[in-house]
C-alpha cells in the first residue's frame, strides 16, 4: 500500500500537535510495512525522515526551477483566521519602512493554503501512489486539487473542527464551508473521537457509514523519560499545558487555583502554553490574588514539557471542547495524575483519571485538592494511570488506517 500523505508540520520541524500525531501514525504504518510519501510546504534543506519520504513542496519547487521568494510561513495546525492575521500584523510593524516583506506570506490564511496546493499537484505529479490521506483543515485545498488531478480516492483526518476552535460560537463560516466542501468530497473520514464523529454529522451532515474513529495515542516505549523532579521544599504543583485559547479552558483553570489557593496555601500553578489569551490570563491571576502563585512560561518544548510534567502533582485539562486532547496521555507516560474534562475526546477511552465538566470550577477545585491532599488517591491514580498506558502504541491506530485504506481502494 502506497499512500500520499499531506501535513502541515513533522517533527522535529514545527512539530504542534498535529504533527506529533503524523509523526506517531506514519511510524505505526511504516511498521506495517505502509509506503508513505509525506509532503509539507516548508522546512530546512535538510529535512528528512527514517521511516517515510518526508518532501518539502517549497525546496522542491524551487529545485524545479520555480522562482518564488519564501520565508518561513505564518501559518501552523489550529491556526484561526483572527490569529493568522494579527500574527501578519505583527511581522509588518517588525519589518522597515521600505522593506516590507509581508506579501510573500499571502495576506491572509486562505491565500497560503492555496499556494501549498498549487505546489502539492506539482510535487506530487512524479509520486506513485494508491490513496490521498490528508490531516487537518490546512490541507483541503491541496488534497481536493490531488484527488482531481490524480483520480485516488481521499481521506481526511480530522483533527479539530471550526465549531472547536471557538468553542461553538462566532465561526468564521468561510472555514466552516472549506471544511464542509472536504468533509463531503472524501472518500472516507477519519475522526478522532466519537465527540468529533457527532460534530461533523450534526453541524456539517456528514454521513455516518463514511466515518471512522482512530483515536490518538502514545508511544509508551520504555515509559518516564527521566526521572521525577521537585521543586521548591513542601510546594504542590498543579499544572496546565497546552494553547492559552478559550478551547483549552485556561480561564477555569485559574478560577480553580484560586480556590484551591485558599485551602492549600503552598499550591502552586503553572500555565505552560502561548495563545491570543496569555494577557487576559495574567491580568486575570492578578485580580484574583494569585498572580504570585501563577507561573506564566509561554512556549515550552517537548522536553520541557516531559519536565514539567515529572515536576508537577497533577495536570489538569479543562478544556471547553476538546476533540482529543494527546497531552494527557503524555503527563500520564511521565507518571502524573491526571485530571480532564468529560468535553474531551480523551476522556472517552481513559479509566484511570478524574473527569470533570469544564464549567464546574467547584468541582474541579475540590479534585485537585483531592489529588493534591489524598496519598492513596494520589498513588492510585500515578500508578493506575501509568498502567493503563504501558502497552500504548501507534501501531493499533495504524492498523486501523490500514483497513480502512484496503477498504476505500478495493483491495481488503
Amino acid at each position: 500500500m502506497r499512500v500520499l500523505m499531506l501535513g502541515w508540520e513533522f517533527p522535529p520541524y514545527f512539530a504542534g500537535g498535529v504533527g506529533t500525531v503524523c509523526y506517531g501514525l506514519t511510524r505505526g504504518l511504516a511498521r506495517s510495512g505502509v509506503h508513505v510519501t509525506y509532503i509539507m510546504p516548508h522546512g530546512p534543506d535538510d529535512a528528512s525522515a527514517d521511516h517515510v519520504k518526508l518532501l518539502v513542496a517549497d525546496r522542491i519547487m524551487k529545485r524545479l526551477g520555480v522562482n518564488t521568494v519564501r520565508v518561513k510561513s505564518l501559518l501552523t495546525a489550529y491556526t484561526s483566521t483572527t490569529e493568522y492575521e494579527q500574527r501578519y500584523g505583527q511581522v509588518l510593524l517588525g519589518e522597515p519602512k521600505g522593506k516590507r516583506t509581508g506579501a510573500i506570506y499571502g495576506k491572509d490564511l486562505h491565500e497560503e493554503m492555496y499556494r501549498f496546493a498549487a505546489s502539492v499537484e506539482d510535487v506530487a505529479h512524479d509520486e506513485e501512489f494508491d490513496i490521498i490521506h490528508a490531516h487537518d483543515w490546512t490541507t483541503i485545498p491541496a488534497a481536493l486539487a490531488l484527488k482531481r488531478a490524480s483520480g485516488k480516492p481521499l481521506v481526511m483526518h480530522v483533527h479539530i473542527t471550526e465549531f472547536d476552535k471557538t468553542g461553538g460560537e462566532h465561526a468564521d463560516p468561510d472555514v466552516y464551508n472549506l471544511e464542509r466542501e472536504g468533509f463531503h468530497t472524501a472518500d472516507r473520514v477519519i475522526a478522532i473521537s466519537e465527540l468529533v464523529k457527532r460534530r461533523l454529522i450534526e453541524s456539517y451532515g456528514v454521513d455516518p457509514a463514511k466515518i471512522r474513529v482512530v483515536y490518538n495515542t502514545v508511544e509508551y516505549g520504555d515509559g518516564p523519560t527521566g526521572p521525577r523532579e521537585q521543586v521548591a521544599q513542601g510546594d504542590r504543583l498543579v499544572l496546565f499545558l497546552g494553547r492559552v485559547t478559550l478551547q483549552k479552558g485556561p480561564d477555569y483553570f485559574l478560577e480553580a487555583a484560586a480556590k484551591v489557593s485558599t485551602i492549600i496555601p503552598n499550591a502552586r500553578f503553572v500555565v505552560a502554553g502561548t495563545g491570543d489569551m496569555l494577557p487576559r490570563m495574567v491580568e486575570r491571576a492578578a485580580h484574583l490574588g494569585i498572580g504570585n502563585k501563577v507561573i506564566f512560561t509561554g512556549f515550552v518544548s517537548r522536553e520541557d514539557g516531559d519536565r514539567l510534567y515529572r515536576m508537577a502533582d497533577v495536570f489538569v485539562m479543562p478544556s471547553v471542547s476538546e476533540p482529543f486532547g494527546i497531552v494527557p496521555l503524555e503527563a500520564m507516560k511521565q507518571g502524573t495524575p491526571v485530571i480532564v474534562s468529560r468535553q474531551s475526546g480523551v476522556s472517552e477511552v481513559l479509566k484511570n483519571v478524574l473527569k470533570v465538566d469544564f464549567w464546574d470550577v467547584d468541582d474541579l477545585a475540590n479534585k485537585i485538592v483531592a489529588a493534591l491532599t489524598y496519598n492513596d488517591l494520589h498513588h492510585e491514580l500515578r500508578h493506575q494511570g501509568t498502567n493503563e498506558i504501558r502497552g500504548a502504541t501507534w501501531d493499533i491506530p495504524a492498523a486501523q488506517c490500514l483497513d480502512l485504506y484496503k477498504e476505500t481502494t478495493g483491495q481488503a
